[in-house]
């Protein structure tokens, strides 16, 4: 079978699709009950707050070791999973 070249322009693509969109999708306003409920629900913290998160630094030295173990176990086991299957070919 051959393969037919086909002429492909994703910036063409992306324009058709944008002007499919607009044209089909209506802009929907909220209900001032749910931007009410939203503004209780969603509330930035003190400052204070934000800084003594930053200050505790058990917490992050728990994290970051954490995520370091994390990244040795990922790379232990790719690397013997690759010596196993590299050994039998």
């Amino acid at each position: 079978m051959t393969k037919r070249k086909q002429n492909h322009n994703p910036d063409e693509d992306i324009k058709f699709l944008e002007a499919h969109l607009a044209g089909t999708l209506k802009p929907v306003a909220p209900t001032r009950e749910i931007v009410q409920r939203l503004g209780r629900r969603i509330q930035m913290p003190y400052r204070e707050r934000i800084a003594s998160q930053f200050s505790d630094w058990s917490r992050l030295f728990i994290v970051f070791a954490g995520v370091l173990s994390g990244m040795l176990l990922i790379i232990t086991v790719a690397r013997s999973v690759y010596y196993l299957i590299g050994r039998r070919g």
